[in-house]
């Protein structure tokens, strides 16, 4: 998931040239690389070793396929397409979306969303905030990680994520809607093994 001191090790131990790491090692420009920040440490490292690394992170959440995709698919069954327009390429081609919303094929409880959520990622608790008045939930949309700002005022009757602020939970409630948070890495953790497995695949590693 993240670049870390004994990611570093096994790397070094495999002679593995490259190091996919979910998260961005660098997520602020920076003016120079210093051995007294460990973080900075690490990255000069991989450079002396002739380490790569590769870190998808937004790109992967937005991917047709990706982490969004792999959260709307413990919901249930239902039509899901993209939460904010979607990206073409050069050729007009879809490349993926920022968020997903889920039109759930059979509308239920906000109980029993919530216990797919939880089985779905393998929590035992997750956090939920209720409107005043609730009924069955026939649409969620969806976003990765920490990104509320992005959920909040869209149309829909569940909004799922990580995390969110205060006032942004307050804002969703107050308009109606039902606000779920996972934990940030918990709504990406588990896609990993599903994309190691890909990587598997591709590479055909055993």
């Amino acid at each position: 998931l993240s670049l870390t001191p004994s990611v570093v090790e096994e790397s070094i131990s495999l002679e593995a040239p490259v190091i996919f790491s979910y998260l961005p090692p660098i997520f602020r420009p920076l003016q120079s690389l210093t051995l007294s920040n460990p973080l900075q440490a690490l990255l000069l490292r991989c450079a002396a070793e002739g380490i790569s690394v590769y870190s998808p992170h937004s790109a992967l959440d937005s991917a047709w396929g990706g982490v969004n995709d792999w959260l709307a698919k413990g919901l249930g069954k239902g039509q899901v397409g993209a939460l904010v327009g979607e990206k073409l390429d050069a050729n007009g081609k879809g490349e993926g979306a920022k968020g997903r919303l889920i039109v759930l094929n059979e509308p239920l409880p906000v109980s029993q969303l919530v216990d797919r959520i939880k089985q779905h990622l393998g929590l035992l608790q997750v956090q939920v905030a209720y409107p005043s008045g609730t009924g069955d939930i026939r649409t969620v949309a969806i976003c990765a990680g920490l990104d509320g700002s992005m959920l909040v005022g869209r149309d829909a009757d569940v909004y799922l994520t990580g995390e969110m602020c205060h006032h942004e939970v307050l804002a969703s409630v107050t308009a109606g809607r039902h606000v779920i948070l996972c934990g940030h890495t918990n709504t990406e953790r588990g896609f990993l093994p599903v994309l190691a497995e890909r990587l598997r695949k591709e590479i055909q590693v055993d």
